[in-house]
C-alpha cells in the first residue's frame, strides 16, 4: 500500500522542486548570458579549482558532478575545444585520465565568479534569514550524503 504524503510532506517536497529549478534556471541564465557557460561548465572548474594542482582523476570528477564518465568525457571534449581545460595522461599509470583546469579557464572562471556569487545571493541568500540559512547549511549537506547510500 502506497504511503502518501500528507499536506506539510507535499509542501515541503513541492516547495523543493519549485525552488531549487527556480533557482538553478536563474542561475544558469546569468552564466550563459554574462560569460557564455553553462553550470554544468562552471562546476567543473570550481571542482578543479578547489584542488592544490587544477587537476583531478576524470572517474573522480565524474563523481563529484555527479555525470557518468561518458557524460564528463562529452563536456570535457567540449570544454577543451573552448581552451577551458585540458585531459594530461597519469605518467604512473597510463589508464588513468586527469582533466585539468587550462590558464584560460582559471581566466573565465574568475571572470565568471563575481556575477554568479551576486546571482547565488540575488536568487538564494539573501531571500533567507540567517536563521534559515543555517538550517539549510546543516540539513542540505547531510541530506546528499544520505543519497549516496
Amino acid at each position: 500500500m502506497t504511503e502518501w504524503l500528507d499536506a506539510r510532506q507535499q509542501r515541503a517536497w513541492r516547495g523543493w522542486i519549485d525552488a531549487s529549478r527556480r533557482i538553478q534556471a536563474a542561475t544558469e541564465r546569468q552564466l550563459k548570458d554574462d560569460n557564455g557557460l553553462t553550470g554544468d561548465d562552471y562546476e567543473v572548474m570550481v571542482r578543479l579549482s578547489e584542488t592544490d594542482d587544477g587537476r583531478m582523476r576524470m572517474s573522480d570528477l565524474a563523481a563529484c558532478v555527479g555525470n557518468s564518465p561518458s557524460r564528463l568525457s562529452q563536456r570535457i571534449d567540449r570544454m577543451a575545444r573552448a581552451g577551458l581545460v585540458c585531459r594530461d595522461r597519469c605518467e604512473a599509470d597510463g589508464r588513468v585520465l586527469y582533466a585539468v583546469l587550462t590558464d584560460e579557464g582559471v581566466a573565465r572562471l574568475e571572470a565568471a565568479a563575481p556575477g554568479h556569487v551576486a546571482e547565488v545571493r540575488r536568487q538564494f541568500i539573501d531571500r533567507l534569514t540567517p536563521a534559515e540559512i543555517d538550517f539549510l547549511a546543516e540539513v542540505l549537506p547531510r541530506l546528499a550524503e544520505r543519497l549516496d547510500d
